[in-house]
């Protein structure tokens, strides 16, 4: 367990005990969301099974329960991702709305699949299932930003600034 809770920072244990406070203290669990978000952005966007091992252990949970939270939401990941993480809605409200559009221009563009990360590193192109935006459909999440009623131009316009942001 020591070893386990080694992997965590010490910025990272001081911000999961910001997010224990706000909850009674037998029930650490609660947490585990916020603590996996917080270990994963430490992370370069993605998490190890060590790491879940560490908050696991440091929640006082079993190893389990936390795999069973990393694999059930999409916002998670479990493999390295690139430095722009595009996650697509292609849930029945955007699909209506030509997501699958937008699919096959961001796979064209960026020269990857669904799942797949660019050559450089900089993009990662996902499907998930609803980002809860249907009324903005069809929907884009990217680095966590939200961008509704997106079309080929206006992902057009935001992939080029990323990528002019590249060296910063």
């Amino acid at each position: 367990m020591t070893m386990a809770l080694s992997l965590l920072s010490y910025k990272t244990k001081k911000n999961i005990d910001q997010w224990l406070t706000k909850y009674p203290s037998n029930q650490r669990q609660s947490v585990v969301l916020y603590a996996l978000k917080i270990v994963q952005a430490e992370n370069k966007g993605w998490l190890t099974e060590s790491l879940m091992d560490a908050v696991a252990a440091y929640l006082g949970m079993p190893k389990i329960a936390v795999y069973e939270v990393a694999t059930f939401y999409n916002l998670f990941e479990l493999k390295p991702v690139g430095k722009h993480k595009i996650s697509v809605c292609t849930n029945i409200s955007c699909m209506l709305c030509d997501s699958e559009g937008i699919v096959q221009y961001l796979k064209k563009r960026l020269g990857v699949k669904m799942g797949e990360t660019t050559p450089d590193g900089q993009f990662t192109l996902k499907e998930v299932e609803c980002l809860a935006a249907c009324g903005g459909a069809p929907a884009v999440q990217i680095d966590g930003v939200y961008h509704e009623k997106v079309t080929p131009e206006k992902l057009e316009a935001i992939l080029s600034e990323l990528s002019e942001l590249r060296d910063d």
